[in-house]
């Protein structure tokens, strides 16, 4: 496992307030990015694959049919359609592309689908491939690795001790299962959350040290956006200077991997995304989300340049 800081000094972390510490703390976490990380950033961009009507019931979800929230319902794209948005991604420069599908695992004609389109990304782009597509068992991720596939997007989403307030149709278990039959294929795993669903700051911890166990190579950290018809919505959002504690928090927690500011960075920075790379981070998701629109990406390939970070592809 790797050093960082331990659950004591990080809950300790959490109750910084005042701007003057909590950017002290960004710049000690920044200097624990460029030790352990370098001066390089991991570019990834998504496409919704398959939307709504999930038979999941995550509260944070607009997708869920258990909620009244309205987004777009279609089946799984063809190969040729996620083709063309995994070029579209490489040409505005990402790194890595994800294929996205809603549900608690896909049907096997979907699944064969997505492995098609995961031979056809590696032939025909110089993109990385990644997916995050529900619950999977030994069988299936051995036949992702043998497609192609270099990593897969599992995330917690919250604390052991808080996930039954999140969702009660799959167990925090299951996840965890998920992972270690992943890392068992040999592909890379990339496990995070969603912070302010009404988890409590020692619960936020908690979930950085569930996630540090699981050794992960890269941690997306995704910030509450809520989403009208969802049991969330009107839940206030993160102040920006409390976002970006929360990403140093979680860099020096864990300080090897890739940390990755993902969904709802647009709503809680509020224009100030660099806090989140002054923070630590080194991984962003680039383009727009599942069900919500993003920055364009030459604005964040601005700000990431003025940061003096690498976006090159490794």
């Amino acid at each position: 496992m790797s050093s960082g800081i331990t659950f004591e000094e990080a809950l300790e972390l959490t109750r910084l307030q005042g701007r003057d510490e909590i950017l002290q703390l960004l710049d000690r976490a920044n200097e624990a990015r460029k030790q352990h990380r370098g001066n390089s950033v991991d570019l990834c961009s998504i496409v919704n694959a398959k939307s709504g009507r999930c038979e999941e019931d995550c509260v944070y979800c607009a997708q869920s049919a258990h909620h009244g929230a309205h987004v777009d319902v279609y089946g799984m794209k063809s190969p040729d359609d996620i083709i063309a948005h995994a070029k579209a991604a490489e040409e505005a420069g990402a790194h890595h592309f994800c294929i996205v599908t809603k549900g608690r695992s896909l049907p096997p004609a979907d699944f064969e689908i997505a492995l098609r389109a995961t031979e056809r990304i590696a032939a025909e782009t110089s993109l990385k491939r990644c997916a995050s597509m529900g619950l999977l068992d030994d069988e299936r991720a051995r036949a992702l690795k043998e497609a192609g596939l270099c990593r897969y997007n599992h995330n917690l989403e919250t604390a052991r001790s808080y996930f039954p307030s999140v969702c009660t149709t799959h167990t925090h278990e299951d996840r965890v299962a998920t992972v270690k039959a992943l890392k068992r294929a040999g592909i890379e795993t990339c496990v995070g959350g969603i912070l302010n669903m009404g988890e409590s700051e020692r619960q936020r911890i908690e979930l950085a040290f569930e996630i540090k166990e699981i050794e992960p190579d890269s941690v997306p950290m995704n910030f509450l956006n809520p989403r009208p018809g969802t049991p969330l919505a009107g839940r206030s959002l993160f102040e920006p200077l409390e976002a970006a504690k929360y990403v140093a928090i979680y860099r020096l927690v864990m300080p090897k991997p890739i940390i990755r500011i993902a969904g709802g960075r647009r709503e809680n920075f509020n224009g100030l995304y660099a806090l989140a790379v002054k923070g630590g981070a080194d991984g962003l998701l680039i383009g727009n989300y599942l069900t919500t629109i993003g920055l364009a990406p030459s604005r964040d390939l601005a700000m990431l340049r003025e940061a003096g970070l690498d976006i090159s592809r490794g």
